[in-house]
This record gives C-alpha cells, sequence and structure tokens, in this order.
C-alpha cells in the first residue's frame, strides 16, 4: 500500500512537472513558430485574397452608390446653399465696391481721355471744314467781284479809250476831208469868179 501511495505521489509530482516543462516548452516553441508561419501565410493569402475581393466588390458597389447618392445630394445642398449665400453676399460686396471704384476711376478717366480726344478731333475738323468753307466763299466771292470790278473797269476804259480815238480819228478825218472839200470848192468858186473877170 505504501508502494502505490508512493507511486502514485511520483507520478503526480513527475507529470505535473514534466507536463508543465513540456507543454510550455513546446507549446511555447510550436504555438510560436505554428503560428507565426499559419498566420503569416494565412493572412497574407486571405487577407489579400479576401481584401482584394471584398474591397474591389465593396468599394466598387458602395461607392458607386453611395457616392453617386450622397454626392449628388450633398453638392446639390451644398451648392444651392453655398452658392446662393456666397455669390448674393460676394456678389453684392464685390459688385457694388468694385462697380463703384472701378466705373468711377474708369468711366472717369477714359471718358475725359475720349471726349478730350474726340473735342480736339471734332474741333480740328469742324474748325478746318469751316476754314476752308469760308476761305472758299471768300476766294470765290472775291474773286467775283474782283472780275465784275476788273471786267466792268476794263470795258468802260477800253470803251472810252476806243471812244476817244475813233472820235478823234473821226474828227480828224471829216475835219480833213470837210477842209480839202470846203477849200476846194472855195476855190473852184473863188477861180470861176476870178477868171470871169
Amino acid at each position: 500500500m505504501t508502494s502505490v501511495k508512493l507511486l502514485s505521489i511520483y507520478l503526480s509530482i513527475y507529470l505535473s512537472i514534466y507536463l508543465f516543462i513540456y507543454l510550455s516548452i513546446y507549446l511555447s516553441i510550436y504555438l510560436s513558430i505554428y503560428l507565426s508561419i499559419y498566420l503569416s501565410i494565412y493572412l497574407s493569402i486571405y487577407l489579400s485574397i479576401y481584401l482584394s475581393i471584398y474591397l474591389s466588390i465593396y468599394l466598387s458597389i458602395y461607392l458607386s452608390i453611395y457616392l453617386s447618392i450622397y454626392l449628388s445630394i450633398c453638392l446639390s445642398i451644398y451648392l444651392s446653399i453655398y452658392l446662393s449665400i456666397y455669390l448674393s453676399i460676394y456678389l453684392s460686396i464685390y459688385l457694388s465696391i468694385y462697380l463703384f471704384i472701378y466705373l468711377s476711376i474708369y468711366l472717369s478717366i477714359c471718358l475725359s481721355v475720349y471726349l478730350s480726344i474726340c473735342l480736339s478731333v471734332y474741333m480740328s475738323i469742324c474748325l478746318y471744314a469751316c476754314l476752308s468753307l469760308c476761305l472758299s466763299v471768300c476766294l470765290s466771292v472775291c474773286l467775283s467781284v474782283c472780275l465784275s470790278v476788273c471786267l466792268s473797269v476794263c470795258l468802260s476804259v477800253c470803251l472810252s479809250v476806243c471812244l476817244s480815238v475813233c472820235l478823234s480819228v473821226c474828227l480828224s478825218v471829216c475835219l480833213s476831208v470837210c477842209l480839202s472839200v470846203c477849200l476846194s470848192v472855195c476855190l473852184s468858186v473863188y477861180l470861176s469868179i476870178y477868171l470871169r473877170f
């Protein structure tokens, strides 16, 4: 009986120590090596296949549906609200300030430059046209007056000269003819009378 008890005690102690040491060492080594290799291979293969398939299908379906619906709704709401608020505020402030400053400065400068250039060109053209018209009218009037005066003077001078020359020639011719006729008549009468006596 004592031997059986001793054997049972020995076996219990031996088995407990053996199992503890064996299991601790074996399990630690085995599990570390096995799990590391197995898990690395399994996880690499599984995760690569699973993630590639799952992510491709999930992402394609999810992203297509989600993004299409979400982005369309969100973008429409966001853009409508944002653009309405932003554009109303921005455009009102920006356009009021910008247009006021820009148009006031730009239009004042442009209008002043444009008006000065237009007025200078217009005045120069008008002055040139007025001067040319006045000169042409004055020249035509002066020429017509001068020509009429010159023609009248020339005609009067020519007529007076011609009349005086004609009168002098006619008078001289007439006087000479008359004198010659008178003298011849007188001489003939005188001679006839003288010869009778």
